[in-house]
């Protein structure tokens, strides 16, 4: 018996009609040349040949008696006319109209009598540039059974390297499938279940204890880790916005694109990480959107930041991510400040996850734990509690490395991977952010009462990159680094001086003086002319590709 993790079963527990737990993404695909016939029925095709290599799509939930413990998985046959099914949008529909659409969709919960995803197929949109037929696929797959690391590799399996679809063997399972449990296979799983769940907590628990204290002690002698005038805040209580309130039933969906390549070079001039330079277009985003409003807070937003605790290779179907917590530095006006705090920040993140990812829990005992959190999911919603305490953090930024090069399914080439993932009461934004070939794609998913202008805020992550490649870069005259032609004038200025005057008032002795000061001010001039030149040159314009 498969049992659910604790952390994949908490997806489940948290879900209500106002907090859908499921993720996805929104792609748009350019059909082959000379394509006819519905892009769904050539989708329901090629899904059910890639079945067998795709184990999370063909599994859904058996409940234990009561609901005293965690579900489990039992095998299931999709029926892939109820799970790839029409989207509707008008003919010729853009993808402003496709984003709308998702957005209202994200709102239904899944079916959890069913395998836990759907694909929803949106025919005719717009032509391309070329005069190409396009299409677009929302998917949702449900929180509990894939974290984003196992979603790029349940694309891995889906999609091709090429518009010819790859060949899949037919390996039979040695597995005997299972469709339902029986009550005494139930009952003795359980207690099997818990019971090794409990072992293993008291085996690990020396070490854990001795990596909680050295964790301590390095949050306590990294005053970068505690809120203040001079830290990076990481550890503090986020100031008020309004996202952080309850959310609703509604949703508010937008996406924009930016060229993967000059953001990494950008990070590369400026000694940051890609994720560091997502952040930092975000933090830049929500200061300007938020100071046109006259709502910036005074004090910095926090960004809670998902982590993976994936080991290198696993591609296993479950949940195995954590969250940290990152200052963004949005009262911050200068943007160099701004991504140096926000580099400041990251770095201590860092200090202290690193010696702790080893210990933090995707898995422990279940008994009782169901009605608990259902309980307090359902107080805490009908309550409003997120709109009468503070908390830690304001918005969900996550950055997920996705396929460096095109992807195809079903002979369609696969254009956009925009992700839509979760907001939760306290967090009413998300922004996930996903590499795809030549692209950065940011999917912005907000409650439609707390932030209906999300589409503004995604334009502004667009400007937001425009003033990065902006910014002074480290040899230009305007950085921090480079001397300014103001001292350059004075040290040339000094070097004349001395030069021209002793090689002039020695080689000829007889010289009256003023003609040597009025040689040394000729020189003097000419150089100062020169450099101010130079330093007046316009910078080179650069230009940002918009898709």
């Amino acid at each position: 018996m498969q049992q659910l993790s604790g952390l994949d079963a908490s997806f489940l527990y948290l879900e209500t009609p106002e907090m859908p737990m499921h993720v996805g993404a929104v792609n748009v695909y350019e059909l082959p040349a000379g394509s006819k016939g519905k892009f769904i029925t050539a989708v329901r095709k090629h899904l059910a040949a890639r079945m067998p290599v795709l184990p999370a799509l063909r599994r859904r939930l058996w409940w234990m008696p009561l609901n005293m413990a965690n579900p489990a998985w039992v095998d299931a046959e999709p029926d892939l006319r109820r799970h790839v099914v029409p989207g509707h949008c008008r003919k010729g529909a853009s993808l402003v109209d496709v984003e709308l659409e998702v957005a209202r969709l994200h709102c239904e919960l899944l079916d959890r009598n069913l395998p836990l995803w759907k694909f929803h197929v949106f025919e005719d949109l717009a032509p391309g540039p070329d005069g190409s037929r396009r299409a677009a696929i929302y998917t949702q797959l449900h929180h509990a059974a894939v974290d984003g690391q196992a979603a790029v590799a349940l694309a891995n399996a889906l999609l091709d390297l090429t518009p010819q679809p790859r060949a899949v063997p037919a390996r039979p399972s040695r597995r005997g499938l299972v469709f339902k449990l029986e009550m005494t296979e139930m009952l003795r799983g359980v207690i099997a279940n818990q019971a090794g769940k409990i072992a293993s907590i008291i085996r690990g628990l020396p070490s854990t204890v001795g990596t909680l204290k050295n964790a301590a002690t390095t949050v306590v002698s990294h005053s970068a880790l505690l809120g203040g005038k001079k830290g990076s805040g990481n550890i503090t209580l986020a100031p008020a916005t309004p996202f952080n309130v309850s959310v609703t039933r509604g949703r508010a969906f937008a996406s924009v694109s930016l060229p993967l390549q000059e953001v990494r070079e950008l990070g590369h001039a400026h000694a940051a990480t890609l994720n560091e330079m997502v952040l930092m277009l975000c933090s830049t985003a929500l200061r300007r959107h938020y100071g046109k409003r006259r709502a910036l807070p005074k004090k910095s937003m926090v960004a809670a930041v998902p982590i993976t605790l994936r080991a290198k290779g696993d591609s296993a179907s479950d949940n195995q991510a954590s969250m940290s917590l990152i200052s963004l530095g949005t009262n911050l006006a200068d943007p160099l400040q701004r991504l140096a705090h926000i580099r400041a920040a990251s770095a201590a993140m860092k200090s202290t996850m690193g010696s702790v990812k080893s210990i933090l829990p995707t898995d422990f005992p279940s008994l009782g734990v169901p009605w608990l959190i259902e309980a307090a999911t359902a107080l805490y919603g009908k309550a409003r509690v997120a709109d009468r305490i503070p908390q830690v953090a304001n918005v969900v930024i996550s950055n997920v490395p996705g396929p460096p090069v095109p992807l195809y399914m079903a002979g369609a080439k696969m254009l956009t991977n925009y992700p839509t993932s979760i907001v939760v009461h306290g967090l009413a934004l998300n922004i996930t952010v996903q590499s795809y070939d030549q692209s950065l794609d940011f999917g912005l998913m907000a409650d439609a009462q707390a932030m209906p202008e999300v589409a503004e805020l995604a334009a502004a992550i667009r400007v937001a990159f425009e003033d990065l490649q902006a910014l002074p870069q480290p040899g230009d005259p305007d950085h921090a680094d480079t001397p300014k032609p103001q001292s350059l004038i004075g040290r040339a200025q000094r070097s004349i001086t001395g030069a021209v005057g002793g090689a002039v008032k020695g080689a000829v002795g007889k010289v009256t003086k003023s003609v040597v000061d009025t040689a040394i001010d000729s020189a003097r001039g000419t150089l100062v002319s020169q450099v101010r030149r130079r330093s007046a040159r316009p910078a080179a314009k650069k230009t940002v590709p918009r898709r």
